[in-house]
């Protein structure tokens, strides 16, 4: 251990000192941990010289994501979902296949030398979206509460219904290129899937009965009470790991198995794990720019420039538009909601995931076009997050009131972000509270 620890401590305190200042501007998290991991990596500085292919690398990623996934489903309210869901629905049901499907083709073309089965490995590793990287998006009091709401609940449920198409494909891919048979692949499926279910589910259902039977009874002290969920992503994910499961399809299900049994009277209770995990991601996208991104910049080719650039444009953005056809909304919203699909930790994690357990024979194109594409999007989105914005949300609002476009204008159900509005940082309003 060199000088990793005191670069991540002196970056958490240094964006700390002018966070107040920076919300709401083009200067992102994502865009300064990631600059700061890449000056931090530059073989002049030596200051970071962990491996990517070192075991606590792949332990940061995998427990970020692991909080998130928990974070993320146990802020769906699946009543209110039930109640809007269109546009959710048509971006999870329609345009997230779309964007696998079209992801897959358009690497088959670029990369010549992939399988049919590892185009799909990197798209499935470059379809989830991360609402984090354009946080004035979905925090932006002002822009309708319907888009809003819509591409949050997006961003919270599609990487955790990525995690079994990712460990499918894999399974495909190896199969495929005969480093297992196929019945192993199939057992290796069921036993990701199947105990991933099992230990969301004994996770979820431990977890709330903590929350419902302590706070009932008047048992657990209010400062422990925001460790029960953090714990409870924990247990969620040992559990199915131990049997040789899916810790992440675990600790997404125990998420809503959480928000579905936990009551409302609980008050907020996930305080900590949205903040653990916020600061979590700051700090893995730090080490990505270092030991991910950094060396493979000196190798980058127009091939993965191109899929890279295509990616976060066409693969996202078509299938988005004809997700959202028949639903009424105008051509400035799907313009807006197709450009607001940023790739981060969930891609990242996906990536290490293939890196460490997988065996394809094209496996180094795969990790840097989605390195690349990760990248690309912390800088693109970050930037254009508070503009376009500002500018949508200029277009709507200049429509007179009765006259707004009937789609956009429909009232969603609130949907809380990461952090309870009574939190938020001055300059950066949070979407009301469900909890």
């Amino acid at each position: 251990m060199g000088w990793e620890l005191v670069v991540i401590a002196a970056s958490l305190l240094g964006f700390s000192v002018v966070s107040r200042r920076l919300a709401g501007t083009s200067i992102t998290p994502a865009i300064v941990f990631v600059g700061i991991g890449l000056l931090a990596g530059v073989q002049e500085l030596d200051l970071f010289d962990a491996p990517s292919t070192g075991e606590s690398v792949k332990v940061l990623a995998e427990a970020t994501l692991a909080f998130v996934l928990f974070s993320d489903a146990s802020r769906i309210d699946l009543r209110a979902l039930r109640r809007e869901y269109t546009v959710p629905a048509r971006l999870l049901g329609i345009g997230l296949p779309l964007t696998i499907v079209v992801g897959a083709i358009f690497a088959s073309f670029v990369f010549e030398q992939l399988s049919v089965a590892e185009a799909v490995v990197i798209a499935v590793l470059l379809a989830p979206t991360d609402a984090a990287l354009g946080q004035a998006v979905v925090t932006e009091p002002r822009l309708p509460s319907r888009i809003r709401q819509g591409l949050n609940v997006e961003s919270g449920l599609n990487d955790g219904i990525c995690v079994p198409l990712l460990f499918i494909a894999l399974a495909v891919a190896e199969a495929d290129a005969g480093n297992i048979g196929d019945a192993h692949a199939a057992r290796i499926v069921a036993d990701q899937i199947g105990y991933g279910v099992c230990g969301g589910v004994i996770g979820g259902l431990v977890t709330s009965a903590a929350v419902v039977v302590g706070t009932r009874r008047r048992l657990i002290e209010p400062a422990w009470l925001q460790v029960v969920p953090a714990a409870g992503a924990v247990l969620s994910y040992g559990f199915a790991a131990a049997l040789g499961g899916s810790g992440f399809i675990a600790a997404f299900l125990a998420g809503m198995v959480f928000s579905a049994l936990r009551r409302p009277d609980s008050g907020q209770v996930t305080y900590l794990i949205d903040e653990l995990g916020d600061v979590l991601n700051s700090v893995t996208l730090l080490v990505f720019g270092a030991v991910l991104l950094l060396p493979t910049l000196d190798d980058v080719t127009w091939r993965i420039a191109v899929y890279a650039v295509a990616s976060l444009t066409v693969v996202r953005m078509l299938p988005v538009a004809i997700a959202m056809i028949g639903s009424g909304a105008r051509t400035p919203t799907v313009a807006f909601m197709g450009w607001f699909g940023p790739r981060g930790l969930a891609s990242i994690v996906f990536a290490l995931i293939v890196l460490h357990d997988a065996r394809l024979p094209h496996v180094g194109t795969i990790l840097s076009a989605t390195y690349v594409t990760v990248g690309l999007s912390v800088l693109a989105h970050g930037v254009t997050a508070a503009p376009l914005t500002r500018r949508y949300v200029s277009w709507f609002e200049s429509h007179p009131a009765g006259s707004r476009p009937a789609m956009e204008s429909v009232p969603a159900a609130p949907h809380r972000w990461r952090r309870p509005a009574s939190v938020a940082g001055a300059g950066t309003p949070a979407p009301s509270s469900t909890s």
